[in-house]
């Protein structure tokens, strides 16, 4: 969720390509995270979500967590 919210902060958008690999900062270390493999597969399997995470991504912006 941070790197997706990192992302938006910084593109003003959601949609991320596929292949994006997003680096972000926790405790002064940086971690890659591999953003749009993440957001397609958590689309596919957004029925396998909980309803905290699907709040959480619908929150930052994507339509298919709302639904």
């Amino acid at each position: 969720m941070a790197a997706l919210a990192q992302y938006k902060t910084r593109t003003g958008t959601v949609t991320v390509p596929r292949g994006h690999v997003e680096t972000i900062v926790v405790d002064g270390q940086e971690h890659p995270v591999k953003l749009g493999v993440f957001l397609s597969n958590s689309k596919s399997r957004r029925a396998k979500l909980t309803a905290d995470k699907l709040h959480a991504l619908a929150a930052l912006g994507l339509e298919w967590a709302a639904a």
